[in-house]
């Protein structure tokens, strides 16, 4: 019993000492980190300012969610007919001027409006530019998401096949990844780019002229999805090896007990391949939605934020604010209330697929 005991505590200091290195840093790196982070969200530091930081409680916090709405009856004559632009569209009076004057709204701006009646209502917040990359954040990552997993889930299979040449296949899938995001990033731009780009010369050529140029990245509607094609496109093949792992962890003796019951390809994929790849796919979604919510790299090579702030994201935001304009204190208010709400999203994620899997079993 005690030679047990002594054996135990040895694999434990040994487990200690191998695992040290991981632990100093994660302890260094991440942890110490986010807790200083989270100390400057309470001042008001600055990089590079002669003056102390003072304590400042949450004014950071308050300037970063503090959202109001306004809502604004249309301009009438003199006989209370409603005045009209030149379109016949109802005239409001300025939500920016209003802000600028009634003490109620001081530090608001404009986000959005929406017509409810002949009412108009403005949504208004103080950082409307943080709202809007939060926003621009999560569309991203319902575009990326579905688009680079069921394109990893379809290299898998391709890879698993069986076909000549599988070798080659997986490291041409593979390569994306090893690329640098910086390199990727400008190479897609100019396949982007609507003059010379790759993408519409060629759907001039298969349109015969009749389609006109796109400006993937000029246009607001649709340079985040040319961004989530590239990006899909680049880190799929992590993706594929993950799933394929999991696809050689299937029994083929499955697939040919489905065959003699006389089961084509798509009830085998559907019957025995998805169920046999459930958790497999859990963790890939749940990688690739981290993976997507911290987009940064591409937006701020190929769009900078634009056009008209439809591809800022929330770490787009934070560098801007923290570093290239120096306030620190309010880039890590950014970065914590970001990590807060991944983390929520994170495990709500996961308790819907435990719900599921409960459901199914």
């Amino acid at each position: 019993m005690s030679g047990a005991i002594a054996r135990g505590s040895a694999s434990g200091r040994s487990a200690l000492w191998f695992g040290a290195p991981a632990f100093i840093g994660l302890l260094m790196f991440v942890i110490i980190p986010v807790f200083m982070a989270f100390a400057l969200t309470f001042t008001n530091q600055k990089l590079l300012s002669p003056e102390p930081s003072e304590f400042v409680g949450l004014e950071n916090y308050q300037r970063l969610l503090s959202v109001s709405y306004l809502v604004q009856s249309p301009e009438r004559d003199a006989s209370g007919a409603i005045l009209t632009d030149e379109a016949g569209e109802p005239q409001y009076p300025r939500a920016r001027s209003i802000t600028r004057t009634d003490p109620a709204y001081a530090g608001y701006r404009p986000m959005t409006d929406f017509r409810m009646g002949d009412d108009r209502v403005s949504i208004l917040a103080k950082d409307p530019e943080f709202l809007e990359s939060l926003l621009n954040t999560f569309f991203f990552a319902l575009l990326v998401v579905p688009l680079q997993c069921a394109l990893a889930l379809g290299m898998a299979l391709l890879v698993n096949a069986g076909l000549k040449g599988q070798t080659v296949f997986r490291g041409i899938f593979f390569s994306p990844v090893v690329m640098s995001m910086v390199i990727v990033s400008v190479v897609w731009a100019f396949l982007f780019d609507k003059d010379l780009g790759l993408f519409n010369q060629l759907i001039s050529f298969v349109s015969f002229g009749t389609i006109q140029p796109i400006d993937w990245l000029g246009n607001p509607k649709t340079a985040m999805p040319a961004i989530a094609i590239m990006s899909a496109w680049q880190g799929a093949g992590f993706q594929m090896l993950i799933l394929l792992a999991g696809l050689q962890g299937i029994p083929k003796e499955l697939y040919d007990a489905a065959r003699i019951d006389g089961a084509n390809a798509w009830q085998s994929f559907w019957n025995i391949t998805i169920p046999g790849l459930r958790q497999t796919i859990v963790f890939v979604l749940i990688v690739t939605t981290i993976a997507a919510l911290g987009l940064f790299t591409q937006v701020d090579v190929m769009t900078q934020g634009g056009p008209q702030n439809a591809t800022s994201t929330v770490m787009f935001q934070a560098i801007q604010r923290g570093v290239r304009e120096e306030n620190i204190a309010y880039g890590s208010t950014i970065s914590i209330v970001y990590l807060g709400l991944i983390t929520i999203f994170i495990l709500l994620q996961q308790a819907i697929q435990r719900r599921r899997a409960r459901l199914t079993a």
